[in-house]
């Protein structure tokens, strides 16, 4: 039994969080994962009749999402980062709450930084696997990768967030006042 088209309308609407989350994984910030998001679910509804009945919807709409991603990233190599940085955290008030909250505000900010700075093969995995929760299997249909190659890229990915995260921080940025 083949869906119908509302139907995969309908099923598109629901993968929408995985998909936005997927983007930001990808691009960054809100603004550029935002106008990926529009592109891509502009294209696949244009295009449902390409989608083959019977196989994933989701790792359809990943692949949409990637490549809408990659063609921004052609069209535009500058990208604007408007999260909060460790300097903007540094100059706001420190009482203790929110002291707690800029100390984790900064530490998500160092996180998606050095998620930033991971090559995009590397970020790719990282979000479909640890983000998204698919399989190894599931993310190497999306990429057109073979599984092994999932991996090696999500190890290294892995040992750099891990090295970023772990290593020594010098200087006196917000960070190291919260450890102190």
């Amino acid at each position: 039994m083949t869906a119908s088209e509302p139907d995969i309308r309908h099923q598109i609407v629901a993968l929408l969080p995985r998909l936005r989350r997927f983007a930001l994984a990808l691009a960054g910030t809100r603004d550029v994962a935002d106008d990926v998001m529009q592109t891509a679910c502009e294209k696949a509804l244009g295009h449902l009749g390409q989608f083959t009945p019977g196989t994933r919807l989701d790792s359809w709409m990943f692949q949409i999402v990637r490549t809408t991603y990659i063609d921004h990233l052609r069209r535009n190599q500058r990208r604007r980062n408007t999260e909060l940085t460790p300097e903007l955290a540094e100059s706001l008030p420190s009482d203790a709450r929110t002291h707690e909250q800029i100390s984790a505000r900064a530490d998500l900010a160092l996180v998606r930084a050095e998620i930033a700075r991971l090559p995009e093969e590397q970020r790719e995995v990282l979000a479909l696997v640890t983000i998204e929760g698919l399989s190894y299997q599931d993310a190497a249909d999306v990429l057109g990768i073979p599984i092994g190659t999932i991996m090696s890229r999500l190890s290294r990915a892995r040992k750099k967030l891990a090295r970023a995260i772990d290593e020594p921080r010098t200087g006196s940025g917000p960070l190291q006042g919260a450890q102190r």
